[in-house]
């Protein structure tokens, strides 16, 4: 049995091949829980009272944008529309809160990518973030559907591609366990190829691979309900599994990691 307290960050995962479990471990001040071995024994969780932004360190009542206090959400480029919205970024056009960030994270290679999360969905992230993003998304397979030179150039993709496929992940869905069994991403790729204008087409990228995912889940819960540990600053429960950067408890609780950055919890396994 071990205690780690401190403030928590969203999980780091792992996936070591195409086909393999993801391994999470968890942040906690400086210290990592190794969580997948923690699959199948209790856990316990108590927030402690106490929120730290994630970027400046500072205590701040509040937790914007998953993690961020007020002034760091208003000002940090990560935290700007294009975050949430590609198609907002004007780091192409030398606009930006930080040009010096955006030149690494938005004027750089990025992937438009089709998943099963369960059902299909189209996304974009870093060509860098491959295959994180698929991952904290909960995807059973992913495969690359183009490659722009920028993030805005893939979130015009994306939002013309939404008046035919879902852009969003329907977490109760991802987590209930189920997947669209019938479709075959290299096939959906043709279909929506096909759809994309003449401008949009040279981006097309020609790798057909599928990345396929595993998660460290034991069962899924019947009936899912989301855990605030706000209103609910102890928890206690077997760790039955762990998909996207949600842990699944016995209960049939679920707790999203990554909404609770900079949370100060004691954690006891």
């Amino acid at each position: 049995m071990g205690v780690f307290e401190g403030n928590i960050l969203k999980m780091r995962t792992s996936l070591k091949k195409s086909g393999a479990t993801v391994e999470y471990y968890l942040p906690v001040s400086g210290e990592e829980i190794a969580m997948n071995g923690l699959i199948g024994k209790k856990i316990k969780i108590e927030y402690l009272g106490r929120i730290n932004c994630i970027h400046c360190g500072k205590p701040t009542g509040k937790s914007f944008a998953q993690g961020y206090c007020y002034p760091c959400f208003i000002s940090l480029p990560q935290t700007d529309a294009c975050s949430l919205h590609p198609e907002k970024c004007e780091a192409h056009r030398g606009i930006s809160r930080d040009m010096s960030w955006s030149e690494k994270n938005c004027l750089s290679t990025h992937i438009v990518y089709l998943a099963l999360t369960p059902g299909l969905k189209v996304g974009v992230t870093r060509e860098s973030q491959v295959p994180y993003r698929w991952i904290d998304q909960g995807a059973w397979e992913a495969i690359v559907l183009a490659k722009t030179v920028n993030r805005y150039s893939a979130g015009k993709m994306e939002v013309y591609l939404k008046n035919y496929i879902a852009d969003k992940t329907n977490w109760r869905q991802m987590l209930s366990g189920t997947r669209d069994e019938s479709a075959f991403l290299a096939d959906e790729k043709n279909r929506i190829v096909a759809l994309l204008p003449g401008e949009m087409q040279d981006d097309v990228s020609e790798d057909y691979g599928v990345t396929s995912i595993k998660y460290p889940v034991l069962s899924y819960p019947q009936k899912i309900k989301s855990l605030n540990i706000e209103s609910t600053p102890v928890v206690e429960a077997l760790l039955t599994g762990i998909k996207g950067q949600y842990i699944i408890l016995d209960s049939g609780e679920v707790l999203n990691i990554r909404k609770i950055g900079g949370y100060f919890v004691r954690i006891t396994v």
